[in-house]
């Protein structure tokens, strides 16, 4: 049976990706490495410092000693990281918001970034452009920041992190054919807003994990 190990900068994925496995990717055994400081040094700084840089890539590797076959990065804000360690780590990282930008880059030409913090919106964006790059098509990004929604969910209130998203994507709702969500802890509202807003709307768990088991040949 193939290891896949899951790499979290925060605890928020793993149990809802724990699941989403099971359900669509259960021929692999799957495993994860959580530090939730590492988000928190990433929010305080504003960047992937060089210390969570270096913490990533260990964790990487340590995936490997392990036994991983492939590395799921699921945190958005590292994605650079990922595309480094995928130079590097001895096995292969792959990252959970691929899947979710090639398939808006095909369908849409004006994209709604929406995220909870803007560490996260510069790496999506930065993806977005160099998968319709790789598609041969270009892409209109418009940014959306719910600005105080990762922190109103990280405190326990749903209720508010959820409305700041709402209306975060509701400000440029006109503006936008699709939106997609820039990290995975906000899938939940991917079908409210294509409701409130009569778009679609991507999120990464889901395609990530059928992603991965695409390019992993199952």
């Amino acid at each position: 049976m193939k290891k896949v190990v899951c790499v979290h900068t925060a605890m928020a994925l793993v149990g809802p990706l724990t699941e989403i496995f099971h359900e669509y990717f259960p021929e692999v055994q799957v495993e994860h490495i959580a530090e939730s400081s590492l988000i928190k040094e990433v929010i305080a700084n504003n960047a992937v410092t060089p210390a969570v840089c270096r913490r990533l890539l260990d964790y990487y590797n340590a995936a490997a000693d392990s036994g991983a076959d492939i590395i799921f990065n699921t945190c958005s804000s590292v994605g650079d990281v990922a595309d480094l360690g995928n130079k590097i780590a001895r096995v292969p990282v792959f990252r959970i918001d691929r899947p979710m930008a090639e398939k808006a880059v095909r369908e849409a030409k004006r994209i709604g970034v929406i995220s909870t913090l803007p560490t996260t919106l510069d790496p999506t964006c930065r993806l977005l452009l160099a998968c319709a790059k790789e598609a041969g098509t270009e892409v209109e990004l418009v940014e959306g920041l719910a600005d105080g929604a990762f922190a109103a969910g990280q405190s326990g209130d749903g209720a508010t992190h959820d409305r700041l998203i709402a209306e975060a994507a509701a400000r440029i709702a006109d503006k936008v054919d699709l939106f997609v969500l820039a990290q995975g802890s906000m899938a939940r509202m991917e079908q409210r807003l294509s409701e409130l807003t009569g778009k679609p709307v991507l999120s990464s768990p889901v395609l990530g994990v059928k992603g991965l088991r695409k390019f992993m040949g199952f």
